[in-house]
């Protein structure tokens, strides 16, 4: 099963299928966050789409995490 996590400190997403520890691969930061987002939705959304996401999950969850 894919699961879609996101890094909490540069907001990119990465997908992955078996791993539960994942790092990123644009920012170096070593733990990235499994987002709430299916990764059926994910794979339907456009590149600007995504990219919306990004932002808003990093307005909303910046002082959380």
């Amino acid at each position: 099963m894919m699961k879609v996590y996101i890094c909490p400190k540069c907001g990119w997403i990465r997908t992955v299928s078996r791993r539960n520890e994942v790092e990123c691969f644009k920012c170096g930061n070593e733990k990235m966050v499994l987002a709430k987002i299916p990764y059926e939705k994910y794979g339907k959304m456009s590149e600007k789409e995504r990219k919306d996401y990004s932002e808003s999950w990093l307005y909303i969850h910046r002082n959380s995490i």
